[in-house]
């Protein structure tokens, strides 16, 4: 009796195989007609025996199962990811030089570039949802190649999907992504302008044709810095501040002479309402990057806002000696400056009409005039930089009136004209 069970069982199994098989065939046969429906509709039917079958059964199976969901290209961004995964497991099951590892190879090569293109394309149209997914498939292709996970963590973040983000951003760090790359770069004859070779080779055939010059090698920075300040910032965004300060203490506490991460944590308190710790923050970032203009700018808005006049002024001129062209800084010494007038017409107004309240009249509106001269170059300087700057021009228009300067009152005018005209 036992015998015949055993025969039975054999039986049994050898007639799944052939079912097996013949699923298989029919949806190899369906994929050569391209009607990857019906290859599909075979590849489920004979899934759910796959499980015993032996491994050169499954390894076609994968393979024909992978074609039929690529559908040369065609399939769904959920048949996708059923390919990707599908050929991946032709290569857990049969390893690296197996039976179909080189048709494997050519068919998840031809998908990467499919995902890469269309990554690149949604990118360029602004797509930030289609371009995430397409670099994280691109990915799933390539283990390899970090860089497109870091991609679609980027894209994700421009497209404001920062669940998505997060959690791309989380599994860079748990694979230690670090992004240092070598960059090949050389100057373009032609235009005198530096682009970038995918290698060594290829701007040495440039230099050598004579199209290029300077030929460089370079490390590119890493991209730990700028990985973790989003992660805190997406932490921050959903309201967990607690976990956004752990992320950026544990950045820093790995780069601790990274000053940019510094400032990230300082514009974490901030935001949060810190303004104490965020003075603190940005002093120490100072002591690392002494000629930082833009920790010195941070610091005089700090101490303007909290009514620090004098210490104001000394943070932005210490800022423009660093960098003259600097449009923010010049912008608010101006704003600085003129927000002493409202103290002086306070006095002006609180005035009687005596010969003594006259005299104070007179002397007050002249220091009133004072401020005006005092602010004009630095909104000059602004609006020479922003030349579009309707504020900043009305605000030297009403100077002007006010300073009783007909000529400069005039120009003026026809600049905030030229403006508004421009805007319409």
């Amino acid at each position: 009796m036992k015998k015949q069970i055993i025969i039975a069982l054999a039986l049994l199994v050898g007639t799944f195989s052939f079912a097996q098989k013949s699923e298989i065939r029919d949806a190899e046969k369906a994929i050569r007609k391209n009607n990857f429906a019906e290859a599909k509709s075979a590849i489920n039917t004979a899934e759910s025996l796959i499980g015993s079958a032996d491994d050169k059964l499954k390894a076609q199976f994968y393979f024909v199962k992978g074609q039929a969901f690529y559908a040369n290209g065609t399939g769904t961004d959920a048949d996708m990811d059923i390919a990707i995964e599908s050929l991946n497991m032709v290569e857990k099951v049969e390893g690296k030089n197996g039976k179909y590892s080189k048709n494997v190879d050519e068919i998840k090569q031809g998908m990467l570039n499919t995902f890469l293109t269309k990554a690149n394309a949604a990118l360029e149209k602004k797509n930030y949802a289609a371009s995430s997914a397409g670099f994280e498939k691109a990915y799933k292709m390539s283990k390899s190649d970090t860089l497109f996970l870091y991609y679609a963590a980027a894209t994700a973040v421009n497209g404001e999907d920062y669940d998505t983000a997060l959690k791309h951003y989380e599994e860079l760090k748990n694979l230690g992504y670090v992004g240092v790359e070598t960059e090949y770069l050389a100057v373009n004859k032609e235009t005198n302008e530096e682009e970038a070779f995918p290698s060594k080779a290829m701007m040495d055939i440039s230099v050598k044709a004579g199209t290029h010059i300077k030929p460089t090698i370079k490390k590119s920075e890493s991209k730990q810095g700028e990985i973790v300040r989003n992660v805190a910032l997406i932490y921050m965004n959903q309201g967990n501040n607690e976990k956004a300060l752990e992320a950026m203490k544990d950045a820093r506490v790995a780069n601790p002479d990274d000053a940019s991460l510094i400032i990230s944590e300082a514009n974490m308190q901030l935001k949060m309402g810190n303004r104490d710790e965020f003075k603190r923050l940005i002093q120490e970032a100072l002591v690392k990057d002494p000629n930082n203009p833009e920790l010195l700018f941070n610091l005089g808005i700090v101490a303007a806002e909290a009514g620090e006049t004098d210490a104001a002024k000394g943070y932005y001129e210490k800022a423009l000696k660093i960098k003259p062209d600097y449009t923010d800084v010049h912008n608010n010494m101006a704003v600085l400056i003129l927000s002493q007038e409202q103290a002086i017409i306070e006095k002006m107004n609180a005035l009687g009409s005596s010969a003594a309240d006259n005299k104070k009249y007179d002397e007050l509106k002249e220091e009133r005039s004072q401020l005006y001269r005092e602010a004009i170059p630095y909104l000059e300087t602004t609006l020479k930089l922003r030349p579009t700057d309707l504020q900043t021009a009305k605000t030297l228009l009403n100077i002007f009136s006010a300073l009783g300067d007909t000529a400069k009152q005039k120009e003026m005018k026809a600049k905030v004209e030229a403006i508004e005209s421009g805007q319409n």
